[in-house]
C-alpha cells in the first residue's frame, strides 16, 4: 500500500509491488508509466528488475510478489517467466485482470511454470485507493 501511495502522490495510477525473499523485503516498486512514458513501467515489472538485480539472477526462485493490483496479462507473463513461487494480489482488475478476471494466464496448463495465487488480499483498501484516484480524474 505504501509503494501505492507514491504512485498516487505523483499523479499515477495507484499501483505498488514488493517482492519478498526469506521474509525480507528485496524489492519495491510503483507504476510511473506517465512520468516515464513507458507502457512496461507497471510495478510488477519494476519491481521484478530490482530483485532480479537483487538476487543476481532471472529466476526469482523462492520470492513471492505482493501488488496492490491484479495483474496484466503482461505483468503475469513476466511473473511466469521470473519464476516467481507466490503471488498476492489485492483489488480485482475486471477490464484487465490476467489472474482471473478477464483471464487466467497462471493457469494455463502449457505454460512451464504456475505459481500460487492469493487473491483479495486488503482488497477493500487497495480498491479505494484506486477508486479515490479514478473519482478525481472524473
Amino acid at each position: 500500500m505504501k509503494e501505492a501511495r507514491k504512485a498516487f502522490d505523483i499523479d499515477e495510477v495507484p499501483v505498488g509491488a514488493v517482492i519478498v525473499k526469506d521474509g525480507s523485503i528485496i524489492a519495491r516498486a510503483y507504476n510511473t508509466r506517465e512520468m516515464s512514458q513507458d507502457a512496461t513501467a507497471h510495478a510488477e515489472i519494476l519491481a521484478i528488475k530490482k530483485a532480479c538485480e537483487a538476487m543476481g539472477s532471472w529466476r526469482l526462485i523462492g520470492c513471492t510478489l505482493y501488488v496492490t493490483l491484479e495483474p496484466c496479462p503482461m505483468c503475469a507473463g513476466a511473473i511466469i517467466l521470473a519464476r516467481l513461487d507466490r503471488v498476492v494480489f489485492g483489488a480485482w482488475d475486471p477490464k484487465a485482470g490476467a489472474a482471473g478476471s478477464v483471464v487466467n494466464l497462471f493457469e494455463v496448463e502449457r505454460f512451464n511454470h504456475h505459481p500460487e495465487v492469493i487473491s483479495g488480499v486488503l482488497a477493500e483498501e487497495c480498491g479505494a485507493l484506486l477508486k479515490e484516484f479514478f473519482r478525481q480524474k472524473r
